[in-house]
């Protein structure tokens, strides 16, 4: 596996596959063409089927457009085998010629990856990819999943999740403070602030859960305005972690080395599943993005409230297999309506897995390593339409209720 620095990537939404992405293949393509006049890219699959709400062409165009003058051909039905986020960037010289075709595909999280090519891949950090072997090295030697993170990243890991936990923190404060409309044709407002307005008026657990939706809301508010955010794992999933963090370190005063810790451990499960699976909507539904960041969210509460490994294994597996086949059917193709929601209700989720974990010895019959082999047999068995194309489940034929 990969270092968790793939995972956690800061940047600016709506979306890590459909706007990070893309605007990091065009910078990397214009890096290569500088000399060009002309581009032209095509979009496919579930990139042009819902790339106009993402942002996906305006990514391009900041990034292109600057330099030559730029077309964008939308093709949403054809479907590459490899991943459903396919782009082609072509190049052309003062006579029309074109200089190079490159295709590329946005996997989730921001990343990139080349058919058949891994010559510009980053080296491979971990040399244990599963949570049983984990696990067992953990029982072994009785360190805990991050002890595994640091001896495998090395010490600087700390001060890269310290500037992810900042931008997080951040990134709550300034949704937390925002009012109005989030932009796009749905017309829906912010509710973080009056959520969090509203819970410091109930007491004990109402006020708890109250916050926790609160926080996650401001995050995922301030993607979906194209705020700058943390993908944990990804930009649509982007509230979950930094909720169920802030609003324990808020209510129990945990450290900020604890909250890193948590982080690392967080990540730590979040790779796994991006090794094994996929962390991309278009790939595997809600279950890879919702999903992945509750399993994330829900190990690093059990880890902050003292869980064995075990008992940390059992939250993550818990977190992500009550979200398997959740489907990702972004209306109009933004991701607000149901994302923004389902951020909110995952954090909760993930506080009720370390509850639950936490009252037992932490011996289950499934595995999480099952639960990601079969979450992503799930996401091959979702036909497109539930895969981030908005042409079914809650994105078909959508109105808005009188």
């Amino acid at each position: 596996m990969k270092s968790i620095k793939e995972l956690y990537r800061i940047g600016t939404g709506p979306s890590s596959s459909h706007t990070m992405g893309p605007r990091k293949a065009a910078e990397q393509f214009l890096a290569r063409h500088p000399e060009a006049t002309s581009f032209q890219v095509t979009l496919y699959g579930s990139l042009a089927a819902t790339g106009k709400g993402h942002m996906t062409d305006v990514a391009i165009l900041d990034v292109l457009q600057p330099h030559a003058p730029v077309e964008i051909l939308w093709k949403p039905h054809i479907f590459f085998p490899f991943h459903p986020n396919g782009m082609t960037f072509k190049s052309f010289d003062s006579n029309k010629k074109q200089t190079e075709e490159w295709t590329v595909f946005s996997v989730g999280g921001g990343a990139l990856a080349e058919e058949g090519h891994d010559k510009n891949a980053t080296p491979e950090v971990y040399n244990m990819n599963t949570m049983n072997q984990i696990l067992y090295w953990c029982e072994h030697t009785g360190r805990s999943y991050w002890e595994y993170v640091e001896q495998c990243e090395g010490p600087e890991i700390w001060k890269f999740l310290a500037e992810v936990w900042d931008t997080m923190k951040e990134a709550i404060q300034r949704g937390l403070d925002a009012e109005g409309v989030l932009p796009g044709p749905l017309n829906l407002r912010r509710k973080a602030s009056s959520y969090y307005i509203r819970a410091k008026g109930f007491k004990d657990s109402l006020r708890s859960r109250g916050l926790v939706f609160a926080y996650a809301l401001a995050v995922s508010e301030e993607n979906a305005s194209g705020g700058k955010i943390v993908t944990a794992p990804t930009c649509g999933a982007c509230g979950v972690v930094p909720a169920v963090l802030y609003h324990l370190q808020k209510s129990r005063d945990f450290s900020d080395a604890r909250i890193l810790r948590a982080l690392a451990t967080a990540g730590l499960v979040g790779n796994i599943v991006k090794y094994n699976a996929s962390i991309s909507g278009a790939e595997a539904g809600c279950q890879a993005e919702v999903g992945v960041a509750c399993s994330m969210a829900s190990a690093a509460a059990s880890q902050l409230f003292g869980g064995s490994p075990a008992q940390i294994e059992y939250a993550a597996e818990m977190g992500l297999e009550h979200h398997l086949g959740m489907t990702c059917d972004p209306v109009c193709g933004l991701v607000q309506i149901p994302c923004i929601e389902r951020n909110a209700y995952a954090a909760a989720r993930a506080l009720d897995a370390n509850i639950y974990s936490a009252f037992t010895d932490g011996h289950h019959r499934v595995s999480f390593d099952k639960v990601v082999e079969v979450m992503k047999q799930t996401g091959h068995d979702l036909p497109s339409l539930y895969k981030e194309t908005s042409e079914g489940g809650l994105a078909k034929n959508y109105q808005p209720m009188e």
